[in-house]
């Protein structure tokens, strides 16, 4: 019963908004008449997601192996980002708009897929959301559940707290240390090691990401592979059973050309029969008026 308690949920949550009340609401009346209370009331507990979280949602569900993606590129952010600054944060985040980018871009594909229409999409708040889960691995975990009931929106990146981070701009560079404070910039040889520390940070992902590419790339071709053998399996058969047909065919064409020239023969032999009692007959009726004759001669 549970199993199938979560399979009602998932469709909830993967339905437009729009029928969102309608299904709950025969859910419940069927888990009520099944005597199924507890079902009953954990079905009631679902909250109708507005259309951008269900957007989302149904990223998750259809798409889940993007959201692990997310999740991941979450954490190896937040890592590289402890240590980094200038050029290497402004990267940082131009790639995380790109990863965000590309993630808005499936969702509506699969929305619109679902029936929405691509023009009323709240794809902003679709983005803000999906970049929220990059900032904060609490809300990450809540979008890769697929049951968000509003979208939610992050005003940094990093960690909570976040660390402290600083843009060094040309007039800081000028702007010496005053007595007793830290500086901002690391030292060179601290530049060096976090700037390596990101580039590997940013290879190994880009590593894992293209190998989960390859994988699903060779399921896909393995899907294929095994279609086109069942197909080949399929035509090979028809061909077979085509080639019987013929071959049982050509047999009883060889049968009844077998059977015709007996029968042709058989004609012919019947033919000369007759031709034999025709001249016996003929023979017999001329003996008659022979016979006949000589008797009137007689009387």
């Amino acid at each position: 019963m549970p199993e199938l308690i979560d399979d009602v949920v998932r469709r909830l949550y993967e339905e437009p908004p729009d029928g969102f009340v309608a299904t709950r609401a025969a859910a419940v009346g069927a888990a009520r008449a099944a005597g199924d209370r507890e079902a009953a009331k954990r079905l009631a507990a679902c909250k109708k997601p507005t259309v951008a979280a269900w957007v989302v949602n149904l990223l998750a569900r259809k798409r889940p192996d993007l959201i692990e993606e997310l999740v991941e590129l979450s954490g190896a952010l937040r890592a590289a980002q402890r240590d980094l600054h200038g050029d290497q944060l402004r990267e940082l985040s131009q790639q995380r708009r790109a990863f965000v980018s590309a993630l808005v871009a499936a969702a509506r594909k699969l929305a619109v897929a679902a029936g929405a229409g691509a023009g009323k999409l709240p794809l902003g708040e679709v983005e803000a959301t999906l970049a929220a889960a990059l900032a904060d691995p609490e809300i990450a975990g809540q979008v890769r559940t697929g049951r968000l009931i509003r979208a939610t929106a992050y005003a940094g990146f990093g960690e909570v707290p976040r660390p402290r981070l600083r843009l060094i701009t040309g007039a800081d560079e000028a702007e010496p240390a005053t007595s007793g404070e830290a500086p901002d910039e690391p030292p060179a040889d601290r530049q060096d090691l976090t700037r390596e520390r990101a580039a590997q940070e940013r290879r190994r992902w880009e590593a894992e990401r293209r190998r989960r590419e390859l994988e699903r790339e060779l399921t896909s071709a393995e899907a294929a592979e095994r279609h086109a053998d069942q197909r080949l399996e399929r035509a090979q058969t028809a061909e077979r059973d085509a080639q019987n047909l013929v071959d049982d065919l050509e047999a009883e064409l060889a049968e009844l050309e077998r059977r015709r020239t007996e029968a042709v023969a058989d004609v012919a032999r019947r033919k000369q029969a007759r031709r034999t009692a025709e001249r016996e007959s003929a023979a017999a009726r001329r003996r008659v008026g022979d016979v006949q004759a000589a008797l009137d001669d007689l009387g």
